[in-house]
C-alpha cells in the first residue's frame, strides 16, 4: 500500500509543529528562568505578621518601609503586606541596578501580586511568605496589580513600585 505524497506532507509538518510546541513548553518550564513559587518562604501567623522573622532579628515589620531596605552590595529587602483591598506600603522605591527580594503575605484571604511589565507574578496566600528576588537595571515606574479575586473592592486594588536613579536614591547605602 502507497501512501500519498501529500500525507507524507502532512504528516511531516504535524510532527514538526509537535516537536516545536514541545521545545516552547520546554523552553518556557526551564530556560527562560521563571521559577515556580515554593514553601521556602516558610508559614507565618496572620494575626501576627509583623513579627514574623525574616532573618537573625530582622522582622517582617523591619523592612515594611516604603524604601527597600538595604541588605549588602546592590541586594535590597522589602516586606508588603497584601490587605483587602491594598498593598502595604504604597509606593514602594527601590535603586536602579538592584537585586531586590521581596517578601509578600496576606492577613486576610488569597491575592496576587503582579508587576505589569516584568515577569514578577506570584499567588499571596495567607499564612505563607512568598519570597521573590527580581532584578531592577532601569529607573522607571512598575503598576502593582491584584490578579486574584479577592472581593467586593479587588478591581480597585493597585500599587506602584519606583524604581529610582542610583543618583537620586535616598535610601541608606
Amino acid at each position: 500500500m502507497e501512501i500519498h505524497r501529500y500525507e507524507k506532507l502532512w504528516f511531516v509538518v504535524s510532527m514538526l509543529l509537535i516537536i516545536g510546541f514541545i521545545a516552547t513548553i520546554t523552553y518556557g518550564a526551564v530556560g527562560a528562568g521563571i521559577q515556580m513559587v515554593d514553601d521556602e518562604g516558610g508559614t507565618v501567623d496572620p494575626d501576627n505578621i509583623g513579627d514574623y522573622e525574616i532573618r537573625d532579628g530582622v522582622t517582617f515589620e523591619d523592612l515594611q518601609e516604603p524604601q527597600a531596605q538595604h541588605v549588602e552590595g546592590n541586594e535590597y529587602e522589602v516586606a508588603i503586606q497584601a490587605i483587602q483591598f491594598a498593598f502595604i506600603p504604597n509606593p514602594v522605591e527601590v535603586p536602579e541596578n538592584s537585586e531586590v527580594t521581596m517578601y509578600i503575605t496576606s492577613p486576610d484571604v488569597i491575592h496576587g501580586y503582579k508587576l505589569a511589565g516584568t515577569n514578577v507574578n506570584t499567588m499571596v496566600i495567607p499564612g505563607e511568605m512568598t519570597e521573590i528576588t527580581v532584578e531592577f537595571d532601569e529607573p522607571g515606574e512598575y503598576g502593582a496589580v491584584c490578579n486574584e479575586f479577592c472581593g467586593a473592592g479587588h478591581e480597585e486594588m493597585e500599587g506602584i513600585l519606583r524604581v529610582v536613579p542610583e543618583d537620586e536614591w535616598e535610601g541608606d547605602a
